[in-house]
């Protein structure tokens, strides 16, 4: 069983046994190929948390009203990329074997790839659903497989073709645009196409990993992460599509990553995933 983390998200404070979701941090960016700090996320994410208010007037719904846990950060092997992976399977994979919900907060975004092996192994006719600037659809990255620019790569080596769902990308090879013409369904630049998809989704019953690069953003309201991309999207439609796909689709795992804090002194891009996250939540209730 799994003890709450002394500081948690902000009422996040359930005991793991009536918990229907359980939080859990993976503070790793050692892949990261541009600017590195995406390991001080999730502390910095429950820390700026307290800012917001538990109700959301948007759902009216508040999170005194739901059970969470907060399980803290794993004490990740920092320098072994593959025992990092291995160590947040490991987590996801208890999560989900005592019938919950496992919600990762990174990182960078190759964390996704150990939560979702995890969910894989328990759903192997999973889907998911990707919001992110980037494509991450790269065999490697200067000879690396484990990298966070191959992370969808990687999971595609898991389930396949046609059962990943990739929104708001803008940015990547060549080669990884023509592979997603191919091998995943890809809705570049905006999340205006999440609907339909959730709805065919919605009504298949499948289980659905949701993972956000929070860099899918505009850079203009969200500068604090490693690679910015201009062009993104405003957080009113991020938040709208994330509600929709967490409210409407078997959510059996999700993610959000990609905070570097220090890259925004004035705090803003925190507090925006700290409202993402929240939304989320609330949605998947």
């Amino acid at each position: 069983m799994l003890n709450k983390n002394i500081e948690t998200f902000i009422a996040c404070d359930c005991d793991y046994k009536d918990a229907k979701t359980v939080m859990f941090g993976a503070p790793f960016d050692s892949t990261t190929s541009f600017r590195p700090g995406t390991r001080f996320g999730p502390p910095a994410i429950r820390s700026e948390s307290y800012g917001i208010e538990t109700y959301s007037p948007y759902q009216n719904k508040d999170m005194e009203d739901i059970c969470v846990m907060d399980s803290g950060d794993i004490e990740l092997k920092i320098g072994d990329t593959n025992a990092v992976l291995e160590q947040i399977e490991e987590r996801a994979a208890q999560i989900l074997a005592d019938g919950k919900r496992p919600m990762m907060i990174g990182g960078e975004h190759l964390v996704t790839l150990g939560a979702f092996r995890a969910a894989a192994q328990l759903y192997p006719d999973a889907h998911i659903i990707h919001f992110d600037a980037h494509a991450d659809l790269r065999e490697d990255y200067l000879g690396v497989k484990n990298s966070h620019a191959c992370v969808l790569r990687r999971c595609w080596d898991i389930i396949g073709d046609d059962r990943i769902h990739q929104f708001g990308i803008r940015s990547g090879e060549r080669a990884e645009f023509e592979f997603a013409k191919i091998h995943t369904d890809m809705h570049p630049f905006g999340l205006e196409d999440v609907y339909s998809v959730v709805k065919e989704l919605s009504m298949s019953k499948k289980p659905v990993y949701f993972t956000v690069d929070l860099d899918v953003m505009d850079p203009s309201i969200f500068p604090g992460t490693g690679t910015p991309e201009a062009g993104g999207v405003m957080f009113e439609e991020l938040r709208r599509a994330a509600v929709c796909v967490c409210s409407k689709l078997n959510i059996v795992g999700c993610d959000v990553n990609e905070l570097s804090p220090h890259y925004d002194h004035s705090g803003v891009s925190t507090a925006v995933a700290c409202k993402l996250i929240r939304e989320m939540l609330l949605a998947m209730s």
